[in-house]
């Protein structure tokens, strides 16, 4: 029986939208929440990028962006397609026919912002070239860059104008017959983005990509988005996230499936549950669970794990986990396997132990998938 049958409190109920496919990724529709990022490597340094995108593939990530500035990028994003993992969507901004020759090298999606793309006869060749090679779209409104006109109207960035922006540019698109897009209309401001955000999940059947943009470093970023779009995916909106952050994109997509692990909309790799430690605790909490994250992040099967430095919530927590270890005193603690005391084992050798428990586990839930399938 599912969690969620026991614990009806913990269901989410995700909006219905409609499916597009961006490569051979489903997004929309009942597809899993698609965990995005984006390189910040120049595209003409081929090497350098492929790099990238391999890193945050090997991390988890279903969609990578590329911004595609000048046509030498354009040439570069061609060899850099052939070598992805997965599927490219190619940034674009300012210059239209950037647009045609990223749909020409093999990006998957392009993003295409209505405040800076063009007039709608050039957004018409961008639709034509799309539809050509088999290319999604995103409409990326940013509350930052928004048009002229709208500003004029609204007098600032607000959700009433993102929103209208982003309408608008379904209408072009469905003027001219093109259906395989999704949404976003992103903002610094976690009250303006929520506010749009809830606004177009109600004008709109279309796939919407999450972010807060321009979100800041890693623990402020992190704080931010895990503020603006928890709360957004709590109520049900989101089918792809991005997590802005000015750090690695590595960091980024790791940020971004432990927000989804922590709604229970996503599961992958092993999910920590550790104390923050105290005087009670019989061994080095932070420096074990530090090491651990380290040594078991090869692992992609979803596993729960539970490091507890005392025996005050040690036991309930181990109850609830796949594997635990809670610290008893006097040099060692007490393993837990399928939420029941299994055996001692001291602290020295406990780390050794538990990733080996862990691997073992990994090893025997794939290779039962693997016989379902």
């Amino acid at each position: 029986m599912s969690i969620n049958h026991i614990r009806p409190w913990r269901n989410i109920e995700r909006r219905k939208s409609r499916q597009i496919m961006v490569g051979n990724v489903p997004v929309g529709g009942d597809a899993p929440i698609a965990v995005q990022t984006m390189t910040n490597t120049l595209t003409t340094d081929v090497a350098a990028t492929v790099a990238q995108v391999q890193a945050a593939a090997e991390a988890g990530c279903d969609l990578v962006r590329i911004s595609v500035p000048d046509e030498a990028s354009s040439k570069a994003l061609k060899e850099i397609v052939a070598e992805s993992p997965v599927p490219i969507i190619a940034d674009i901004h300012f210059h239209y026919k950037r647009g045609i020759e990223a749909a020409e090298a093999g990006a998957a999606c392009l993003r295409i912002n209505p405040g800076n793309i063009g007039n709608e006869k050039r957004i018409a060749e961008v639709i034509q070239a799309a539809k050509d090679h088999n290319c999604s779209i995103r409409i990326g409104v940013n509350a930052g860059s928004l048009e002229k006109h709208l500003l004029e109207k609204y007098g600032e960035p607000c959700p009433d104008a993102m929103v209208e922006s982003g309408l608008n540019h379904i209408r072009i698109l469905q003027d001219h017959d093109f259906h395989n897009y999704k949404i976003s209309v992103k903002a610094s401001d976690v009250f303006m983005s929520a506010a749009a955000y809830m606004q177009l999940a109600e004008a709109t059947d279309a796939p919407i990509h999450l972010g807060i943009t321009e979100a800041g470093g890693f623990v402020t970023g992190t704080i931010k988005s895990a503020i603006g779009l928890g709360q957004l995916l709590w109520m049900g909106i989101g089918d792809t996230i991005r997590v802005s952050l000015s750090a690695d994109p590595v960091e980024e997509v790791k940020v971004g499936f432990e927000i989804l692990k922590s709604l229970g909309l996503r599961h992958r790799g092993v999910n920590i549950i550790s104390c923050p430690s105290c005087a009670r605790q019989g061994f080095d909490v932070i420096r074990t669970v530090e090491t651990l994250e380290q040594r078991l992040a090869h692992i992609h099967t979803p596993m729960s794990l539970s490091i507890i430095g005392c025996v005050v919530n040690g036991p309930g927590e181990a109850l609830m986990t796949d594997i635990g270890f809670t610290g008893g005193g006097a040099g060692a603690g007490m393993v837990y396997l399928a939420g029941k005391a299994s055996h001692k084992m001291s602290n020295e050798q406990m780390v050794d132990h538990i990733v080996q428990e862990v691997e073992k586990k990994a090893a025997a839930l794939d290779a039962a998938a693997e016989a379902a399938e």
